[in-house]
């Protein structure tokens, strides 16, 4: 998915119903998969996004700001008649958000006129849990391919999520996506409890705890790297977008982890959601200075 992001920075998430005043302010583009791609693209890839926006001036900012971020968009859908997605974000002090979001329910999820062919010319793909029908579709095409096919296995309905997994050949999971299709509790076990009718890779991101994925039966971890956290809006995108990236470039799991963690530690840092998405240098740089420092 993508989308048009207003974004408010305020002391707190209210938990009534209030007025409040922002202290800061950013418009960026959103939405899961866009955001990945721009990562990709900031991170020296070649990145295509595929997706769907309505025929509007909206869809049209949307996709001039994926194409001015590098972003091949010759494979998005413009669907007559349909508003383009869009959200409204408050983002705490602490760094946490509360997202409101609209997509309107009249977007096409038909996924025939995506260009499959085109993915056996692709290193990795990667793909959501927004749009089943067209994620079931390309990764299916993937792995038909032999291409990296991920799945970003964030929060949606656990049948739809279990459905794409067995589609992808690494499924990295939110905590809170990981408990909704394998049960509450310690993320160890629950990934466990997936991974044992899941023939490929399974992860999980846990924020400043890390990452942790199981591989050939053996659960591995490696730690998050630290930041002071200002904004946590599309930091998992960018960190799928960098762990894909990192996959197509012939990184074992280990070091695509590593990398992924630092673009998304980076992106913690900075305000303004996909935004504060970092370039590779930002990345060997943080990677660096903390290798220097062991």
């Amino acid at each position: 998915m993508s989308a048009l992001d207003a974004i408010y920075r305020v002391p707190a998430i209210p938990n009534r119903p209030t007025k409040i005043l922002a202290t800061d302010f950013a418009e960026s583009g959103g939405g899961m998969a866009a955001n990945a791609s721009v990562a990709v693209a900031r991170l020296g890839g070649q990145s295509h996004y595929w997706g769907r926006v309505g025929d509007d001036e909206l869809g049209t900012r949307i996709l001039g700001q994926l194409a001015t971020e590098g972003v091949d968009v010759s494979g998005v859908r413009r669907v007559p008649g349909c508003i383009s997605p869009s959200a409204a974000i408050l983002v705490a002090d602490d760094g946490e958000r509360l997202v409101c979001a609209y997509n309107d329910p009249h977007l096409d999820r038909d996924p025939s006129w995506l260009p499959l062919g085109r993915i056996a010319t692709f290193d990795a793909v990667l793909a959501d849990v927004r749009w089943p029908e067209g994620s079931a579709a390309v990764l299916g095409a993937a792995r038909a391919a032999g291409r990296v096919a991920v799945l970003d296995g964030d929060v949606g309905p656990p049948e739809v999520t279990v459905d794409l997994a067995a589609r992808a050949s690494h499924v990295m999971f939110s905590e809170p996506g990981l408990a909704l299709v394998a049960g509450a509790g310690a993320p160890g076990v629950a990934l466990a409890k997936f991974a044992a009718g899941h023939p490929g890779i399974v992860g999980v991101t846990l924020g400043p705890d890390g990452f942790l994925w199981r591989e050939a039966g053996v659960e591995r971890r490696v730690p998050a790297y630290p930041v002071k956290v200002v904004d946590t809006l599309a930091a998992g995108d960018v960190w799928h977008g960098a762990f894909t990236l990192a996959l197509a470039e012939g990184a074992a799991i280990e070091m695509a982890a590593r990398f992924a963690n630092a673009a998304g530690a980076l992106k913690c840092s900075r305000f303004g959601g996909r935004d504060g998405a970092p370039t590779r240098p930002d990345v060997d740089r943080l990677m660096a200075s903390v290798h220097a420092s062991k």
